[in-house]
């Protein structure tokens, strides 16, 4: 058996947990399952996959579960996934490879979350601490957990990434279903702010909540508690936040606000988002020609979270904006640069 654990907590996982132990058998890996309270046929699908199956009387705790589940594994090397999140690549031994030569450092896998945006599917990516030495590291926080250093938990951990990509389908859920999982987390994590006092990782989740809900005057208000405090801008948590952040006020139509964020652009402007969030910015604010320039720019750079965003999505706005300023051949070659993407085929076929 290869010296890992995938260790994952569920609850009325049936939807999900077949895929997601299908795609991991292949691989020899032990697979450690709690489950904390399913009433569906979780469990019996589970037991096709292991038979490490534990339960975990369920307290508002995520940490809890997870550290309960990795107590139980055979291994001390763990990869914690959850139900709603499928194996897409991985190199086991490259994997080993990094576990066994980084043993007081966390890995952190690439998640590609897939959902859909005005009718097309698109994606996001970001990297998620996920590896780690059970012996060195646990999970701390009630939702949105962390891998923390057991013996150094104030300081940040040493990191690497890991050669693991998954495709997380969870925003996939029904519009009830995910409100219901908005309001759930968003309890806990004002909970844990009242107990633990201000934190400007709780509030960064905390406004991501609020803004699925479209709570935008609530999500602005987190994210500007969040960032009222000392952040590491190179923390992928505080790109999200500054970019969310920007991205609420254009929503609530605070563009002349939103331009406050060219101060930020030299600690953000490290990765596309940020780029084309300020082309937006200066797009809402009537400003084509720095637009155009920061959106050209975004097609430039390979670093990205959001899908589009240094492709279609820059070339569509930068046609948009050519095409209203008269710029008519310039606005059809950004077109043709979007490919497949509808908005764009409808635009040129308008062109005269």
């Amino acid at each position: 058996m290869f010296p890992l654990s995938v260790c994952m907590i569920a609850k009325n996982e049936e939807i999900h947990i077949e895929e997601c132990l299908r795609r991991l058998a292949p691989y020899g890996f032990e697979i450690v399952l709690t489950d904390t309270g399913s009433t569906d046929r979780t469990l019996a699908v589970a037991e096709k996959y292991t038979d490490r199956i534990f339960h975990f009387d369920w307290c508002n705790d995520f940490s809890a579960a997870r550290n309960f589940c990795m107590e139980k594994a055979s291994h001390d090397l763990i990869l914690s996934l959850d139900c709603d999140e499928f194996i897409e690549k991985i190199d086991p031994t490259a994997l080993l490879h990094c576990m066994e030569s980084c043993p007081d450092a966390v890995g952190r896998i690439l998640i590609r979350s897939r959902f859909t945006k005005d009718g097309r599917t698109t994606f996001d990516q970001t990297r998620v601490s996920r590896l780690a030495d059970r012996r060195r590291f646990c999970f701390t926080g009630a939702v949105h957990e962390q891998l923390t250093n057991r013996r150094s938990p104030d300081l940040p951990n040493k990191i690497y990434d890991a050669p693991v990509t998954i495709l997380h389908v969870g925003y996939d859920l029904s519009n009830d279903a995910m409100r219901e999982k908005c309001r759930r987390n968003i309890a806990l994590l004002t909970a844990e702010l009242d107990t633990q006092g201000p934190d400007p990782y709780l509030y960064c989740q905390l406004g991501l909540s609020y803004r699925r809900l479209g709570e935008n005057e609530k999500a602005c208000e987190s994210f500007d508690a969040g960032l009222s405090l000392d952040v590491d801008p190179s923390l992928d948590y505080v790109r999200t936040m500054v970019e969310s952040y920007g991205y609420t006020l254009l929503d609530l139509k605070r563009n002349r606000e939103a331009l406050g964020l060219s101060s930020l652009y030299e600690a953000f402007a490290v990765r596309a988002d940020f780029v084309f969030l300020m082309g937006l910015v200066y797009m809402n604010n009537g400003l084509f020609d720095k637009a155009v320039a920061e959106f050209k720019k975004s097609t430039t750079m390979t670093e990205f979270s959001v899908e589009g965003v240094n492709t279609y999505l820059a070339y569509y706005n930068m046609g948009v904006i050519l095409e209203c300023t008269g710029r008519t051949d310039e606005a059809r070659a950004a077109y043709k640069k979007c490919g497949s993407y509808a908005p764009a085929l409808n635009r040129l076929k308008n062109l005269p």
